[in-house]
């Protein structure tokens, strides 16, 4: 005859056993051995890392920026005919300047594509940044925004790039895009610099006058 007990423990055990794990409980496995959900890469949203609250505070952040016009740093003022001509010389030219970057953007968004500038202007901020804190958190944010197939803004990488990333990304640097980067870089110019060249909006530009007062 069991004791009160022992009857306790026989009433309680298996209960216990087919109770599955809580991803949301406080009281986790110890850090030193994290596990790993085969579904989900270490920093995704379901998985229950000890940054995933900040790391979402973050990412509202991040959300709620895009919503936000250009930065401050692309806004500039109406760049000079002579300017304008350059950029179609060469794509590094219409890169390098920022009113170029900012009337590409505007053009990348009547197309649906702006988010290859928002990545590549995502992946030259993070190279700028010193802090290993900042950087290791901008690529989480990078990751999620542009490289995820859960993204709506995902940018077209190739298998072997992707593969890159994700090895990358268990100890991010502020270099971790460098191929992407590069690839969607590529991709703008093959495909999209052609297509702004004869765009109405470059012609446009291409007609002003050299004053600007010409336009009032």
């Amino acid at each position: 005859m069991p004791t009160p007990h022992e009857a306790e423990k026989q009433n309680t055990g298996p209960e216990e056993a087919d109770r599955p794990p809580s991803m949301s409980s406080h009281d986790a496995a110890p850090p030193a051995a994290p596990s790993r959900n085969p579904c989900c890469l270490c920093w995704c949203c379901c998985c229950s890392c000890s940054w995933n609250q900040e790391r979402r505070r973050a990412w509202q952040a991040s959300r709620e920026s895009k919503l936000q016009p250009l930065p401050s740093c692309e806004v500039c003022a109406t760049p000079s005919p002579e300017e304008v001509q350059s950029w179609a010389q060469s794509f590094d030219k219409l890169m390098h300047s920022p009113a170029g970057r900012s009337v590409f953007r505007a053009f990348l968004r009547t197309e649906y594509s702006e988010e290859n500038m928002l990545f590549w202007l995502a992946c030259e901020e993070l190279k700028a940044e010193a802090n290993q804190h900042v950087v290791d958190e901008k690529a989480r944010l990078i990751y999620e925004d542009y490289v995820s197939i859960l993204s709506p803004k995902e940018v077209s990488l190739d298998s072997r790039v992707r593969e890159g990333i994700n090895k990358k990304m268990q100890e991010p640097s502020a270099h971790t895009f460098d191929d992407a980067q590069l690839q969607i870089y590529t991709l703008m110019h093959r495909d999209s610099y052609p297509r702004f060249l004869s765009s109405p909006t470059y012609r446009a530009l291409l007609l002003q006058g050299p004053s600007p007062s010409s336009e009032a």
